[in-house]
């Protein structure tokens, strides 16, 4: 048996033995990253809906804005939200650097753009495929938003997907504002990243066997996810 060989196996036995140690970290990366996507959709279905529907002064710097931030690098990222966090910075007597907390206020930066971009272009298509049928029923302002966001449902599950992935796989900023600490702000990538530096393969090799089959798992989802709404998509169009 090789020692590749070894630490596979070894690593597979962390995680069948659900090992104390890997369950948190898995456990504080999936609060971190389903929070700050609830964070991020609370405020992005919302506004990217209000940019599809509503032409207004702004609208499209707006949109270009966020299109832009849609590849926002995660280290600037994690910049600005420890400078506000800081002691010096504007929220520093929040007391909320190197917590978990801060680790979802940087995440929620690098996927709310994604969020509301998506959105937007989702929403968008739907409102433009059935404008006239809407303003014959005369509905407000906010009934239409609620209605395309109900019609658009299949479509914006693909965009939280987009986003968790996004976030579950990010390391730059958690890194910066968490400080990565053991049994605090340590998540599955960057403690993939103290384990190799560390030597211990097993625990690193065990992390990334379960951060790949949440990714191939969010890919999956999406491609089952996309394949329902073109189908429905088809289905509304031959009505």
């Amino acid at each position: 048996m090789t020692e590749n060989s070894g630490i596979f196996i070894q690593s597979l036995y962390l995680i069948f033995s659900l090992d104390a140690d890997l369950m948190e970290i898995i456990g504080l990366s999936l609060y971190v990253s389903l929070s700050a996507l609830f964070l991020a959709a609370l405020i992005g279905f919302p506004l990217g809906s209000l940019l599809a529907i509503r032409k207004f002064t702004g609208s499209k710097l707006i949109t270009v804005i966020v299109n832009a931030f849609m590849g926002l690098p995660p280290v600037v990222a994690g910049l600005v939200v420890y400078m506000l966090l800081s002691r010096s910075g504007p929220l520093g007597l929040l007391g909320l650097l190197y917590t978990p907390e801060a680790m979802i206020i940087a995440q929620c930066l690098l996927i709310f753009p994604i969020i509301t971009a998506l959105s937007r272009q989702t929403v968008e298509d739907m409102n433009y495929e059935y404008d006239e049928f809407f303003r014959s029923l005369r509905l407000s302002f906010s009934q239409r938003i609620k209605t395309l966001l109900w019609e658009s449902r299949i479509g914006l599950a693909t965009v939280l997907l987009a986003g968790f992935g996004r976030a579950i796989a990010e390391v730059g900023a958690v890194m910066i504002v968490g400080g990565n600490i053991e049994h605090s702000t340590r998540t599955m990538t960057t403690s993939i990243q103290m384990e190799i530096s560390k030597g211990n393969l097993e625990l690193a090799m065990a992390l990334g066997i379960i951060l790949l089959i949440l990714s191939l798992g969010v890919t999956t989802v999406m491609h089952m996810v996309r394949s329902r709404y073109s189908t429905m998509q088809g289905g509304y169009r031959n009505e």
